[in-house]
């Protein structure tokens, strides 16, 4: 008979060969938190419709027809809705890994297990959302005759960029909240904040030239910039720029696994 003996510190050696073995877990886990998202809701799933089509019409409205900001010969509407694709991705996906662990308190405190494959599990429901809504986008392109071109297959990458955005804020913030409950009303604060200081009702290319680099410095720019450069073929603040998004997407990442994996021991005892 196989016995599997747990010792203090005896996992950290192999703490990332566990993440792949415990991956029936993250799918069972992912499966779980997708059925519950949909479970008893009148709409289902297309509230993944909803939420990003009149999010759309209304900055459409406010950016497109009142201000009337440039969208570089792309109809306002997907100009705005190609943003829109990876801010709910984003928005949803922070939102979820952000209280997962407090939301699977009974399980953490009962087994052993890579505790990172609760928060990277619950992004899996953003995905789902992200897939619906990119129906949505089909039936624009139809709409408004705009064929898609080559770099549409730049999509997984981005969208990859977009997950690793939002997990490193979101292995900070469960973590954190783990330790302090109030940090769960962060979030909101951040996704709301967050939606009117990214590039979703505007580009880029509206910003001084010499505030983006500055402006970069929000990690969502470049993914933005990105899905529009892919979707309409618009450009955004530039490669620059864009490098610079993705710098601080790869720190918040590494302090996030970091201040994550130092925390990680005492989440059993404290939540």
């Amino acid at each position: 008979m196989t016995r599997l003996i747990i010792e203090a510190g005896r996992t950290e050696k192999h703490y990332w060969a566990d993440l792949w073995r415990y991956r029936e877990l993250f799918l069972m886990l992912a499966w779980r938190d997708v059925a519950v998202r949909y479970k008893q809701t009148v709409i289902g799933a297309a509230w993944a419709v909803v939420r990003p089509l009149l999010t759309m019409i209304v900055f459409s409205v406010i950016f497109g027809r009142i201000a009337r900001l440039p969208s570089g010969g792309v109809p306002y509407p997907l100009f705005v809705f190609a943003a829109m694709l990876p801010w709910m991705f984003f928005s949803n996906a922070l939102t979820e890994a952000s209280g997962s662990l407090v939301a699977n308190e009974r399980l953490i405190t009962k087994v052993y297990f890579p505790r990172m494959v609760v928060p990277a599990s619950s992004v899996i429901v953003s995905m789902i959302d992200f897939m619906v809504s990119f129906l949505i986008l089909v039936l624009m392109f139809i709409y408004y005759h705009h064929a898609p071109t080559w770099r549409l297959l730049a999509l997984p990458a981005l969208l990859l960029l977009a997950f690793l955005a939002a997990l490193g804020p979101g292995l900070l913030i469960t973590a954190l909240n783990v330790q302090y409950r109030d940090f769960r009303y962060v979030i909101p604060f951040i996704v709301q904040f967050g939606l009117y200081v990214s590039p979703v009702g505007f580009g880029s290319n509206v910003v001084p030239e010499q505030w983006r680099p500055l402006y970069s410095l929000n990690p969502m720019v470049g993914v933005i910039d990105g899905f529009r450069w892919a979707i309409c073929g618009t450009g955004g603040a530039g490669w620059l720029c864009f490098a610079v998004s993705a710098g601080v997407t790869a720190v918040l990442l590494w302090f996030g696994v970091w201040y994550f994996r130092r925390m990680e021991r005492s989440f059993a005892d404290v939540i």
